[in-house]
């Protein structure tokens, strides 16, 4: 055996460990992995915000929550976050869970009803990661 390390992995070799992956995944639970995006736009169609996620296994799980410095404080993280939410309960999820740095939107996102599960500290030595998540289905 020979082990390789590399930050560039040829497309083929990188998309073989997704592949075989979800494939023993899919022996376990179904596939239902499906892209979600939301985004905001100005008057002009400018991008001033938006979120990168996923749905999958009932759980919506955001990778990015984007606003620009200038509309932020203004309700559009939060407008952003209720339709990503909506539009995971119309999927079937009842759970979120993304995470956030200690110097970014912790305290949004807490105020937003989103719990802390998990904290990692040491990053660059001064700053955690925190782990969230909300249960979507608790009014229904």
């Amino acid at each position: 055996m020979k082990i390789e390390i590399t930050a560039l992995p040829e497309p083929i070799d990188e998309q073989l460990i997704i592949t075989q992956t979800r494939k023993y995944n899919a022996g376990v639970m179904p596939i239902d992995v499906k892209k979600l995006c939301v985004f905001a736009r100005d008057s002009k169609g400018n991008i001033i915000g938006g979120i990168i996620g996923k749905t999958y296994w009932n759980y919506l799980e955001v990778s990015f929550l984007w606003v620009h410095e200038e509309y932020r404080t203004k309700g559009h993280g939060s407008a952003l976050l209720s339709a990503a939410e909506q539009e995971a309960l119309k999927r079937g999820c009842c759970h979120v869970l993304l995470d956030t740095f200690s110097f970014q939107a912790l305290g949004f996102y807490t105020k937003l009803g989103y719990e802390e599960f998990g904290c990692l500290a040491g990053f660059t030595g001064n700053h955690k990661r925190h782990y969230l998540s909300k249960r979507l289905d608790v009014n229904l």
